[in-house]
């Protein structure tokens, strides 16, 4: 199991979880539109989600139906940067 960042964090990056991630498994550069949980670095611990202000963090099992995509755009990122963003602005486009 992993934490996946969804919808609510895109074009927001509080980054309030960065701070509190005590394996600084989260990611994310200016070119990003949200933050990303290494899957390979997450120790599961959940200390991201009460941080997030927007509610985006979700253990993956409990990740929202309407919100699965991101289980796959974040997964993707950490092996395809350019794509998992090509992926998102497909999911959720630019305004």
């Amino acid at each position: 199991m992993t934490y996946i960042v969804t919808e609510t964090c895109v074009d927001l990056k509080d980054k309030s979880c960065i701070e509190v991630c005590p394996v600084d498994c989260i990611h994310e550069t200016d070119d990003d539109r949200m933050v990303f949980i290494d899957p390979d670095e997450c120790i599961d611990c959940g200390a991201c989600v009460d941080p997030c202000p927007v509610d985006a963090i979700f253990a993956e099992e409990d990740v929202p139906t309407a919100q699965i995509a991101y289980v796959d755009i974040n997964k993707l990122y950490f092996k395809d940067k350019a794509g998992a963003r090509a992926k998102l602005d497909e999911v959720k486009p630019r305004s």
